[in-house]
């Protein structure tokens, strides 16, 4: 059992509003990492989403801090939700080091790197 399966990421909008974050998930599927080809939510790269004040703020991780396709992907990330939940949305560059557990369970496959 990976680390992700013992301690499944949880977003804080998660507990109050559930199925907007079905809805969000969704949404953020449609955005793929276009050297990789996983979305962004098989990666584990959406790591909170918190709704305060009447705005979703998002926190984001790349798999590399020099990643060439990083501002595009955060921007679609943060347009996929807006569009999706009608809701100002904001994306914050989240501070952790992305590593293969953080990949959505049964998304994680041996790619060579590690």
């Amino acid at each position: 059992m990976t680390e992700q399966a013992k301690n499944p990421l949880t977003w804080d909008a998660e507990k109050e509003h559930p199925e907007m974050c079905n809805m969000i998930k969704n949404a953020l599927r449609a955005i793929r990492d276009p050297e990789i080809g996983m979305d962004v939510i098989q990666l584990g790269l959406i790591r909170n989403i918190a709704l305060k004040d009447n705005k979703l703020d998002i926190v984001m991780i790349l798999t590399t801090p020099f990643c060439p396709y990083g501002p595009m992907l955060m921007e679609a990330s943060r347009k996929a939700v807006e569009d999706a939940t009608g809701i100002p949305t904001e994306i914050t560059y989240g501070t952790e080091i992305w590593n293969q557990t953080m990949m959505e369970e049964g998304n994680n496959f041996n790619w060579g790197l590690f």
